[in-house]
């Protein structure tokens, strides 16, 4: 690649000593896990200023905004989840990776896996990964390995090329090796639903009604607002689910909207997803009208009897990074280092403060809670709350999920009580990512509230859990526990994790099943930490009142 303004978007990064594609893994997963693109930033900035914004999508937005400024300085990762790895690369020609077959360890993905282990390791990235002992039996491999990682032919079509590997195949050589990074959570990948469907999905209102009911279904627990893509037609249903991975992973942006047997969006649909979207009335996670800030509607061609169709999200942890390799070195996309110097940023964030629901101290629907009180005078502090009234939670809060639900849930199954602490706190779900050096804590964020759902009669006939913090909407069956048991759900902004820990929690230990890693129960003391009332102990609860 002989000019470096070719790509303006991009940085360039030299090799030293041959083809370093671990260098390169490292690079993008660096950038990703801290950072945004400019783009992602300027949309939740217009999200938080649109004229039609509620407060609570305001105060969700700037907090969001907040929470890449606080994570670009390089400590705390954007967001608690810090995702499984996943690298896609479409190879024009072979010099690339043979030469990085010589300078590296032989295996170019034994060296993009390396690059990517030591980013996990080096910055103190959460490991998620869950690799099976026995079919039913489970270990951490503390590393968050295995990555997926696809090196496809550039001619392949099992999906659609993206446009800019054609571009920098054009720009960079026949032997270029254009890449995309991507950490993805388990919240946002959950969304993912797949239709089997036919030729039937294919009539205007038909296809409407089935992206109503898909959109419908994503609710809040993936922490919009959102990046949706919907995917229609494919070859098989492999291509159709690939098609939509990569177009969650922004490999689409710039796709054509010209038909074509490859594949191409529909910008009135597109529009309608955003309409849809709107009239769900989730906004960005705590009602409102933002609840997404983008739409991806693609077409691919398919079998006469088939018409495969999938939808899913990109959380506002937007982590996407593409990147190209030459023999010289390799372009990385540009991140924003400094979003608060990002046009907008300063108003976004004011528009928030001059909100009700961020000004606290004038607010009457706003309940300061103190854990000190213990659990009965939490319990009658929240007496009267309002789904949708806003919670300043101060004092220790337990913090624990799935794993040590289901080890409390077998104590009970073999005669024995619970740990005197599940009835002495509010329950937090979440599991931080691992502490930066001179931190109380790393990234800390709720996870999904409804996964523990089925733990509702178990715990609450207990005493325990009769006040829960998380993320997302909750089954029937945890709301009627509430109303049974007088309990309360609080919703806690999902996806400004960084601002979490670094602003909030002031202290914080593990008290039980510290092997569980990221998944043992802590005891953290916080301070003022926003929340929402999502149901009360009548049983009325905000998501299905909108």
């Amino acid at each position: 690649m002989q000019n470096v303004d070719i790509m303006t978007d991009f940085d360039f990064i030299p090799f030293s000593d041959g083809v370093d594609m671990r260098a390169v893994s490292e690079e993008a997963f660096n950038r990703l896990s801290f950072t945004f693109t400019e783009a992602h930033i300027k949309r939740l900035i217009s999200a938080a200023l649109s004229p039609d914004a509620g407060e609570n999508d305001r105060y969700v937005c700037a907090s969001l905004l907040k929470n890449a400024d606080i994570a670009a300085k390089g400590s705390f990762p954007l967001c608690q989840d810090t995702g499984i790895a996943t690298v896609f690369g479409w190879q024009q020609g072979s010099a690339v990776l043979a030469a990085a077959e010589q300078t590296g360890s032989g295996d170019v993905y034994d060296d993009i896996s390396a690059g990517i282990a030591h980013v996990y390791e080096s910055r103190r990235l959460r490991y998620s990964t869950a690799c099976p002992s026995s079919f039913y039996d489970e270990y951490d491999p503390k590393n968050n390995m295995p990555a997926q990682i696809a090196l496809f032919n550039g001619k392949c079509s099992l999906a659609p090329v993206p446009p800019f590997a054609l571009r920098a195949a054009e720009k960079c050589g026949s032997q270029a090796l254009p890449m995309i990074f991507t950490a993805k959570g388990g919240g946002s990948s959950n969304k993912t639903s797949f239709v089997s469907g036919t030729k039937a999905y294919l009539a205007s209102e038909r296809f409407r009604a089935f992206l109503r009911d898909e959109i419908s279904h994503f609710g809040t627990s993936a922490c919009p607002p959102y990046t949706i893509a919907v995917v229609a037609g494919g070859l098989s249903p492999e291509q159709n689910l690939l098609t939509l991975k990569l177009a969650t992973c922004g490999a689409y942006d710039d796709m054509t909207y010209e038909p074509n047997p490859a594949g191409f969006r529909d910008r009135a649909l597109e529009e309608e997803v955003m309409q849809i979207a709107k009239e769900t009335g989730f906004g960005a996670q705590f009602g409102g009208t933002q609840f997404a800030l983008e739409a991806i509607v693609i077409r691919l061609s398919r079998h006469g009897a088939s018409c495969p169709l999938s939808a899913g999200v990109s959380c506002s942890a937007h982590r996407n990074v593409k990147a190209v390799v030459t023999e010289k070195g390799f372009y990385v996309e540009k991140t924003c280092i400094e979003p608060s110097l990002v046009p907008g940023f300063t108003e976004a964030v004011q528009a928030a403060e001059a909100g009700a629901c961020c000004a606290p101290s004038e607010s009457a629907a706003v309940h300061q809670i103190d854990t000190s009180a213990g659990m009965q005078g939490v319990l009658g502090a929240l007496r009267g709350a309002k789904p949708g009234e806003r919670v300043l939670i101060s004092g220790d809060i337990l913090v624990a999920r799935d794993a040590a639900h289901a080890r409390w849930m077998a104590l009970v199954d073999s005669g024995k009580p619970l740990p005197d602490y599940c009835t002495r706190y509010p329950i937090c779900y979440a599991g931080p990512a691992r502490t930066p050096d001179g931190a109380v804590i790393g990234s800390f964020g709720p996870t999904t509230a409804g996964r523990m759902d089925v733990y509702a009669e178990l715990l609450m006939s207990r005493g325990a859990a009769l006040v829960t913090l998380a993320k997302g909407n909750r089954s029937r069956e945890w709301t009627s526990a509430c109303e049974k048991y007088g309990a309360f759900y609080l919703g806690t902004p999902g996806g400004i994790a960084a601002l979490i820990a670094s602003s909030y929690i002031t202290a914080q230990k593990i008290i039980d099943y510290e092997e569980l890693g990221m998944e043992a129960v802590r005891l953290v003391t916080v301070q003022n930490l926003p929340c929402f009332v999502i149901t009360n102990d009548k049983g009325e609860d905000f998501y299905t009142a909108l």
